[in-house]
């Protein structure tokens, strides 16, 4: 429950961009009530005081790209988030997510992202639209506690594609198009803020730059963006980015490019030429959004890297692909000498690719060891492994791939149209250490220890910034009448607890984090309440209703 609160002598960051300042800030009722020079709010016995001295007193963190849409269910307290400073998350990414959906294309959907999610047997998934997953995260528990983050939601392309026509690879044609159109523009008129797309995942990889943008079109006549994983992230990634971007002109859809890294070796040292691409489309007008995690790996499903043509259809379909001679001699000509769509037109480069979770407890010694590990252990060739894992564990396994460049991470972060996203997968033993550590990890290394950015820059990436894109409704700032969405820290010790080797570690140096006015850790430790809300898209903005 809310209870009013008192910061006193806090160091405001107040996310954006503006320099810092002391001040008292009085928070009552879910909002912040007064802002004034420090020490001239007096507590009283009915408000509870927070010494924030030496503390940095910022908005609440906006995670720009979460797979949090089971977890804030059937994880509640959801630690991996709240525990580093995140109150508001973005759903639905990477075209593939659970709404909306029917009895048909569920299962499917469930057992194709079980490596991202899991895949609870006992859990209730009787939500269909997008309206009913919104209702479901809004709604209150017997005790009433509601979702731990505040949660807006994406329309999955790929979900939409696979409701309209299946799983397949074939063209859409006019009708089909019509239909997806009209599923789009129910989802947002339901409250989703926008579309997203996973070009490298099925069934959305399918899609035509012609479908994709008359699919834009609808969510640009509803106000939203589209916020695309596009076809490469490896070979020809400019040419990738710039498909989106000219999608995004001729639709008239404001983009906001997922996870924008320059990975594989091919990529090492290009982002100039991203952020030149990027630089020349805002100056003739665009309206363009990033997201990136500060971190070098990528992490996906071990199957993602399969060429697309062997993932159409069910996990049935797959895995009979897989046990065909003739179809997995095509599919190791990919992997191992052509290149795979699914691997970013790249080959397979079985030394990158670690297990990082598994849904068949016989291939739990896997986790955190490579394709080619594991090969070398048991003299195999590692193609094999890989096929005998995707088997195995009927394409559930979790990877992080090691692709990414330093280089390539520090230049794009300082962009002024990026914001942060943790892409973190939070299922399975040894997940990406972004999961938990995204947002220190900004604050700590990059901002503090490397000064890539200042403080107030680092902050604003993640906080007003993002609130812009997604407009939110007086969130994202620290201002008077505001949600009392805040995060308290140090920032000579926040850092990212969590390690590749250790991965589900909280943060360090996060002291307090409010959503809503309610406290969802005080004094560095959970304290078990929730009060987060869906954020559904109106005519006057992004609010919860």
């Amino acid at each position: 429950m809310s209870e009013p609160t008192l910061f006193s002598n806090a160091t405001i960051v107040d996310g954006t961009g503006a320099p810092r300042y002391r001040a008292d800030v009085l928070i009552s009722e879910g909002i912040i009530k007064r802002i004034a020079s420090a020490g001239a709010l007096a507590a009283s016995a009915e408000i509870r005081q927070v010494d924030a001295e030496s503390l940095v007193l910022s908005p609440g963190f906006i995670d720009m790209h979460a797979h949090s849409d089971l977890y804030l269910l059937t994880a509640p307290e959801h630690l991996p988030k709240i525990t580093q400073g995140v109150t508001t998350e973005v759903l639905g990414q990477d075209g593939i997510s659970y709404a909306p959906v029917n009895d048909e294309i569920l299962p499917q959907i469930r057992e194709k992202i079980a490596g991202w999610n899991g895949n609870p047997q006992d859990f209730d998934f009787s939500w269909r639209s997008v309206a009913q997953y919104l209702d479901r995260l809004d709604a209150e528990d017997a005790q009433g506690q509601r979702i731990a983050t505040n949660a807006a939601y994406l329309i999955p392309q790929g979900t939409v594609r696979a409701l309209v026509m299946g799983f397949g690879d074939q063209r859409a044609d006019g009708a089909q198009i019509t239909a997806m159109r009209q599923v789009i523009a129910e989802g947002m008129e339901q409250g989703a803020v926008g579309l997203s797309s996973g070009l490298t995942y099925t069934p959305g990889m399918y899609a035509s730059t012609a479908e994709l943008g008359e699919l834009c079109a609808e969510v640009a006549a509803h106000g939203g963006f589209y916020a695309p994983h596009h076809r490469s992230y490896g070979k020809g990634a400019l040419d990738a980015y710039a498909e989106m971007i000219e999608l995004s002109r001729s639709s008239g859809c404001a983009l906001h490019l997922a996870h924008a890294t320059m990975n594989f070796a091919e990529n090492k040292g290009k982002a100039p030429a991203l952020l030149e691409l990027i630089d020349q489309a805002l100056s003739e007008g665009a309206d363009i959004s990033l997201d990136t995690y500060p971190y070098l790996p990528g992490s996906t499903t071990l199957s993602a890297v399969l060429p697309s043509w062997s993932s159409a259809g069910s996990v049935d379909d797959t895995l009979a692909r897989l046990a065909d001679p003739q179809d997995r001699a095509r599919i190791r000509q990919a992997l191992e000498v052509t290149g795979s769509d699914g691997c970013h037109g790249v080959v397979a480069e079985w030394e990158t690719l670690e297990i990082s979770s598994v849904q068949n407890p016989a291939l739990a010694e896997y986790v955190g060891r490579t394709i080619q590990d594991i090969a070398a252990t048991e003299r195999r060739e590692p193609f094999e492994v890989f096929c005998t894992i995707l088997t195995e564990d009927r394409l559930g396994a979790g990877i992080l791939q090691h692709v990414g460049h330093e280089e390539n991470v520090r230049a794009i972060m300082t962009h002024r149209v990026h914001t942060g996203g943790s892409d973190g997968l939070l299922h399975g033993a040894k997940p990406h250490p972004r999961a938990w550590g995204t947002f220190p990890q900004y604050l700590g290394r990059y901002c503090r220890e490397l000064g890539v950015m200042s403080l107030e820059e680092t902050v604003h990436h993640l906080t007003g910034r993002p609130a812009q894109r997604l407009k939110l409704v007086k969130r994202g700032e620290i201002r008077e009448g505001y949600a009392a969405d805040l995060v308290l820290f140090d920032p000579q010790t926040v850092a990212a607890g969590s390690t590749f080797d250790n991965p589900k570690q909280p943060a360090i140096g996060i002291q307090a984090v409010y959503v809503n006015g309610v406290a969802a850790l005080r004094d560095g430790r959970p304290t078990g309440a929730r009060a987060g809300r869906a954020l559904r898209r109106t005519t006057e903005g992004t609010q919860a209703l």
